[in-house]
């Protein structure tokens, strides 16, 4: 049993291997308070999900969003934090030393010695749960409950868990390399947008997807502004949190941040602009998406001007990059991999060209090379390298899961996993459309409750008017 005790300052002195280790309550206090803005996050992908999908599918993406969150947290408690974590594993991946957080207590952190280990544990696992959340905008509308779940806590496993570790854990091999990804550029946005690519290539497009006036369009742009604040909000404790301490370095991190959102929304926006030649509240919200995206792995690595760069670069590159599901044939429902993986890796590269050694020793005890703005040039080499490796593992992996999955008797995805219960209803004008819908199966063409029948029945009874 550890003994722990308190200093006349208030700050918690633990016991560990026969010496003292002191933790500053200020720095505990900010990393849970980070933990939970970054637990708001999942609802917040859930609701952004929601928005961007058509009203049938919007309360099973809100459940499916809550759903996974939960199962990823379990693994992470069962043996995910272990095999990120340990401290007896491999470069690619930790073993069961942790297993059901075994140990896991007082312990200076494998990410900070400014925090124990059960605190860095508790933090860890909100990235851990956010990131299959982002995944499932990939398999939208087009997949069962059931083998999601079992996907989330198998993928967990073998993809994530072995990511975090190259990437964070003191002996993984991204960082002994000398990649910099600050809050999970690699781990957390590019696993998640190749993920969720794989999904969208295993299961193909949705059925109908591109047939004129057929609505693949947003169903509420207000769920789509909500889930877009709840995540600008919890990104400050995603960000802002992963410098593992309450100092001007996390500030120049929740700083950065805000900027890189701001200017990445606009910048967006206003392209969007420039093509339809109307403002457009889903341009704003993708692009202050994307902007978030990019400046995750470089928020505790750059000065704002760069901040301000990042935003705008990552917006331009992501919103050309939505444009690969036409080039590549595959339905992306929520753009997850333009926004998520080429996001990710578009901040990656950029981390190696601004990261700043004058930035980084705000904290006042880290000291790195920098990047090229240091005149330290190998360092986009490095970025590069954990990048690709990321990326192709990530796919490789998760499409191979999938299709074990999609093989098990009772989780196969199959056409049952199809939701189009009556594809005429997503019609504007279903008599425009005879020859598509002729070509439906009976069992996807319920005739019941379309548009037309709705507006009929509100003529021949119109609702009473409040007086």
């Amino acid at each position: 049993m550890s003994d722990l005790t308190y200093d006349s300052s208030g700050d918690l002195i633990a016991t560990y291997e026969g010496a003292p280790v002191v933790y500053n309550l200020g720095d505990m206090a900010w990393i849970l308070v980070a933990a939970v803005l970054v637990m708001i996050m999942a609802p917040g992908v859930a609701f952004l999900y929601s928005g961007l999908l058509r009203r049938k599918n919007a309360l099973s993406m809100l459940m499916l969003g809550l759903a996974v969150y939960a199962v990823a947290t379990i693994q992470w408690m069962f043996w995910g934090y272990s095999l990120a974590f340990s401290s007896t594993g491999s470069v690619f991946i930790g073993d069961l030393k942790h297993f059901g957080l075994i140990g896991v207590f007082d312990a200076p952190s494998a990410g900070s010695t400014k925090i124990p280990a059960l605190l860095y544990a508790f933090y860890q696992s909100m990235f851990a749960a956010v990131t299959p959340v982002i995944i499932i905008g990939g398999c939208a509308e087009r997949a069962r409950l059931l083998p999601i779940l079992v996907f989330t806590f198998i993928w967990a496993t073998l993809v994530y868990d072995p990511i975090a570790c190259w990437v964070w854990a003191p002996n993984g091999w991204a960082a002994l390399l000398g990649a910099l990804d600050f809050a999970g550029g690699g781990p957390v946005h590019m696993t998640s947008g190749t993920a969720a690519l794989a999904w969208a290539v295993y299961l193909g497009k949705r059925r109908g997807y591109g047939t004129p006036k057929l609505a693949y369009r947003p169903h509420s742009v207000s769920h789509v502004v909500l889930g877009t604040t709840l995540l600008w909000f919890g990104w400050f404790g995603f960000n802002g949190g992963s410098e593992l301490a309450g100092n001007l370095r996390a500030v120049q991190a929740a700083m950065s941040t805000n900027l890189a959102a701001a200017m990445a929304g606009l910048t967006w926006m206003f392209m969007d602009f420039f093509y339809t030649g109307r403002y457009s509240a889903v341009s704003l919200c993708s692009g202050i998406l994307a902007g978030l995206v990019g400046i995750t792995p470089a928020a505790g690595y750059v000065g704002s001007p760069a901040a301000l760069a990042i935003g705008f670069v990552a917006a331009i590159v992501t919103n050309f990059a939505t444009g690969l599901k036409v080039v590549g044939g595959f339905d992306d429902p929520v753009d997850s991999f333009a926004i998520h993986a080429i996001g990710g890796l578009t901040g990656s590269i950029l981390t190696g060209i601004f990261a700043d050694s004058r930035v980084i020793v705000f904290d006042g005890y880290t000291v790195l090379a920098g990047g090229w703005i240091n005149k330290h040039f190998v360092q986009v080499g490095y970025q590069l390298a954990a990048s690709f490796a990321i990326i192709g593992y990530t796919f490789v992996v998760t499409y191979f899961i999938i299709f074990v999955i999609d093989h098990i008797p009772g989780l196969s995805l199959g056409e049952a996993s199809y939701d189009y219960v009556s594809v005429s209803r997503d019609l504007e004008y279903p008599d425009e459309h005879a020859e598509f819908l002729a070509q439906q199966p009976a069992e996807y063409m319920a005739e019941d409750n379309t548009s037309e029948e709705k507006m009929a029945a509100h003529a021949a009874a119109p609702p009473t008017p409040i007086s």
